[in-house]
């Protein structure tokens, strides 16, 4: 761009301005930081930094602060929970499955035929107490004056019955042994094989029909690689409710049990086991669903 000095000794000759282009705040940051003492090595760092654009990574390193570390571990902790959570439910998702159905109302209660009219069924004592029906002498009208038959079906097996989780399962009897031998890793062992194959009878304590605390134990959920077929068979044992009933078959009789109180205790208060001189039924089971923190605790009198 021509431009004419006003100046006497300028008079007659002639400049020429030339305006590059306006730089910015971070490019002359950036060449401060290269210049040194020496002019002729200034020009050559300069010449240099005009035609190349630093990259992020030579940039000198900034020092991390308390507020970065602190994010940082924040999103390292949601990370984890989040995996954590995943996890937990993947590996309990059959108990959780049942749980959210039941909520909804989606699980279909009463598919299991000795579960379905149960309180129907008359007990063997009630049975013994009917008076015998008088009869005709009369072949052609005692036809007419019996009724069809009406026969309960009792399982072979001790198994007990909760209407209210639609529940049919199998109860296991250990031996005696490892608890009056106080082997206490053994009768855990021996516990823990039996579940594989419904609840557990606690050894030690009465059977049906015998006076004192019955207790029975079993899984609100497990190991998703454990080969038992009853994992999660008290999931739903939070949803037992007072006054349900409860049916034990034992030696083919039946007996009937109504909840009067549920409550949540620690493992190490073992005196729900205990025998305090009343008749009783004592359910069991792991709480939350998924873990081994706390138990759940069912009790139902024998009616």
């Amino acid at each position: 761009m021509p431009a004419q000095s006003p100046g006497n000794n300028d008079k007659g000759k002639t400049f020429t301005l030339h305006i590059g282009p306006t730089e910015t705040p971070r490019e002359r940051v950036q060449k401060r930081s290269i210049l040194g003492k020496d002019p002729a090595i200034n020009f050559e760092q300069l010449k240099v930094h005009k035609f190349h654009k630093t990259t992020a990574s030579e940039l000198p390193p900034r020092e991390e602060t308390v507020g970065d570390k602190m994010w940082s571990f924040i999103r390292f902790l949601s990370t984890a929970a989040s995996i954590f959570i995943v996890l937990f439910f993947v590996m309990n998702w059959n108990a959780y499955k049942n749980i959210i159905l039941n909520k909804l109302g989606m699980l279909q209660i009463g598919e299991n035929p000795y579960i379905e009219g149960i309180a129907d069924l008359p007990s063997g004592e009630e049975m013994t107490q009917q008076e015998m029906m008088e009869l005709s002498q009369d072949p052609e009208i005692q036809k007419t004056q019996i009724p069809a038959l009406s026969l309960g079906v009792a399982p072979p097996d001790t198994r007990i019955i909760i209407p209210r989780i639609n529940k049919n399962v199998p109860v296991i009897t250990i031996s005696n042994e490892s608890l009056v031998n106080r082997d206490w890793g053994r009768l855990e062992q021996e516990i823990q094989e039996a579940l594989q194959d419904g609840v557990v009878h606690y050894p030690g304590t009465p059977f049906p029909g015998e006076p004192g605390n019955i207790v029975i134990t079993g899984h609100s959920s497990y190991f998703v690689w454990d080969p038992g077929s009853f994992k999660d068979v008290f999931a739903l044992l939070h949803d037992v409710k007072i006054n349900d009933k409860i049916y034990i078959y034992y030696g083919q009789d039946k007996y009937a049990y109504e909840v009067y109180d549920t409550k949540v205790v620690m493992p190490t208060e073992v005196d729900v086991l205990m025998q305090d001189g009343g008749d009783k039924l004592t359910l069991i089971t792991c709480t939350p669903v998924g873990t081994n923190l706390k138990r759940l605790i069912v009790f139902a009198k024998p009616i």
